[in-house]
């Protein structure tokens, strides 16, 4: 009051436009000083925080350490407090902009995990029912050696060390010792001479060309199919990992400044100018930029990976082949049984006859044939689902996650609520006041962020963190990368890059698309792999009749049949099938 006498005295004695000056600045000065506070503590209460302290004008802002230090409705707590939000409101912002790609991960990895593990089994369900109906009691007391590859086959898919090289030869060894023996059954045959035998199938191919096809189908399906299960489950980790941050000091200085000193100014409407929101993101997000190109790799080999299982390397293919497959093994040793037998004998002595001599009619003849399902009686889905469509779906996710971590601070500035349109450059806040935003909009990731003018970063030192996840994405891309040429890569460097030897196939994974119905009508030229580069069981005790084998020179025994190898169907050879099920019986 003794101001406005002062200003009224003044006015009288001064001329009459100085007066008028002097009055309006005045006018102008008490709605400044006066301005209310309202809208600001309306809003500041919404976010459920107690008014009680908040100024109802504004007050002087000397005590503010983030905002301006101009007229504010903001006294200290309240700014320490909208502080604290601002980082809340970022870290959830982060959190909701990548969830998509949490929840894909998440989702994809149960699905596809939940159906390769019901294709594992249906396929040993589907092996235990035809060969059952087929041999009967015999087969029972010999399931153990198919029940033990099925086991081994779980344990690699479930990321065990094992060799699918070996889980497959061993299978063999251990099956030929046991057909050796039912279509011989006039013979006993020692632990040591079946040794003998085992140990010579490589030369003598009693299965044909069969093994060579189901080591190549198998491998690569399922070297295919565990990679990308766990590159599915090592993308979920990550992008836990790289969301779960906590905002440095200098980055809440830039989020409080952007998103909080409007409201501390009363100006409750107006948002971020999108270049000065750009700026806040890229500096508190630098870490996670530089995880683009990794990131990018890591999805390429995904998508790579998920393309060769609805093709070349199809899962669903592979486990529904094994029983065929190894019937068709059976078939073969069984037709070309005399002229086995004839060089086995050469090779490992002539056996003792058996005293006790089985004979077809001991077995009952009229057992049912063996037979496949028929499509309206076999499951042609696993999981409620099928792998096409599995894969289609995985594929469609991926290609948004192209340039996701690099994309992200657009992804959130791109917000409605979090700045204004890119469109709205005179009417946002620049980071002072309402107005445009000059400063020119950062480059990406943790090096380009040392003239950011929004948030102080200290680009001479990467994230430890960070770091860490670069290395994990490559070790996983790398082992997808693997995975698309048939190779494991906890065992290539240890059995080789030839294609005979390692889990993967190697060289010739490309070279069998005729083994896979649909794929090729004719079966490409391909260079045999050299003798005895399978994995070779040890022997039990000292070798027998190794020298004697030698030194008849039988190499390996080849019928026309087993030239070609044609994949034929059980059907189609019912009768020499219903003849061994007489012998196993």
């Amino acid at each position: 009051m003794h101001f406005l006498r002062a200003v009224f005295h003044s006015s009288l004695a001064a001329p009459k436009w100085t007066t008028l000056l002097l009055l309006l600045g005045t006018h102008n000065f008490m709605v400044t000083a006066l301005r209310s506070c309202a809208d600001t503590r309306q809003v500041y209460a919404e976010k459920g925080y107690s008014t009680g302290s908040a100024p109802v004008t504004q007050i002087s802002g000397e005590h503010l350490r983030l905002c301006p230090q101009d007229y504010t409705c903001c006294t200290s707590q309240m700014e320490e407090t909208l502080a604290l939000q601002s980082e809340r409101d970022f870290l959830k912002a982060v959190e909701d902009s990548s969830q998509f790609l949490l929840t894909t991960f998440t989702q994809r990895h149960r699905r596809f995990d939940e159906f390769f593990r019901e294709l594992i089994d249906l396929s040993e369900k589907s092996m235990n029912q035809m060969f059952t109906k087929t041999y009967g009691r015999l087969f029972t007391q010999n399931a153990h050696v198919f029940q033990e590859l099925f086991v081994e086959l779980r344990r690699y898919y479930s990321g065990g060390s094992v060799s699918l090289s070996e889980v497959l030869s061993d299978f063999w060894t251990r099956l030929v010792e046991r057909v050796f023996s039912l279509v011989n059954p006039q013979y006993h045959f020692t632990e040591d001479y079946l040794e003998c035998v085992s140990k010579h199938a490589e030369q003598l191919q009693p299965f044909g060309d069969v093994p060579r096809k189901l080591r190549i189908q198998i491998t690569r399906a399922f070297i295919a199919a565990r990679a990308l299960s766990q590159g599915l489950a090592t993308g979920r980790d990550i992008v836990n990992k790289a969301t779960k941050l906590t905002a440095e000091s200098e980055c809440v200085r830039g989020l409080m400044r952007q998103w909080y000193c409007p409201l501390c100014r009363g100006m409750t409407s107006l948002r971020p100018c999108h270049s000065l929101c750009l700026n806040v993101m890229k500096g508190c997000l630098a870490n996670q930029a530089d995880l683009g190109t990794e990131w990018n790799n890591f999805i390429d080999a995904l998508y790579q990976v998920s393309e060769k299982l609805e093709g070349p390397f199809n899962m669903e293919l592979a486990a529904d082949s094994i029983s065929v497959k190894v019937s068709e093994a059976i078939m073969h040793m069984q037709e070309n049984s005399v002229s086995i037998s004839s060089k086995v004998f050469q090779g490992c002595g002539n056996p003792r006859p058996s005293r006790s001599k089985r004979s077809p009619k001991d077995s009952g003849g009229n057992r049912r044939p063996f037979r496949t399902y028929t499509p309206e009686e076999k499951p042609t889905t696993a999981a409620g689902t099928n792998l096409d469509r599995l894969v289609t779906e995985l594929k469609e996710r991926l290609r948004p996650m192209q340039g996701f971590w690099v994309s992200l601070p657009h992804t959130i500035c791109s917000e409605e609520r979090m700045a204004a349109d890119v469109t709205n450059e005179d009417r946002c806040w620049n980071g002072q006041t309402r107005g445009r935003y000059l400063p020119d909009v950062t480059g990406d990731g943790l090096i380009n962020q040392i003239n950011n003018p929004e948030v102080e970063v200290d680009t001479s030192r990467p994230d430890v963190r960070t770091r860490q996840l670069i290395m994990e994405l490559r070790v996983i891309t790398n082992k997808l990368k693997h995975a698309q040429t048939g190779q494991d890569m906890d065992f290539v460097d240890s059995e080789g890059d030839d294609g005979s030897g390692g889990s993967g196939g190697g060289d010739h994974v490309e070279r069998y698309n005729d083994d896979w119905p649909g794929y090729g009508p004719h079966s490409p030229s391909y260079n045999k792999p050299p003798h005895n580069t399978s994995p070779i069981k040890p022997p039990r005790n000292r070798e027998r009749n190794g020298s004697k084998w030698n030194k008849n020179g039988h190499g390996r025994a080849k019928s026309a049949s087993s030239l070609h190898a044609p994949s034929v169907l059980p059907l189609l050879c019912l009768p020499f099938m219903a003849i061994l099920a007489s012998m196993w019986r």
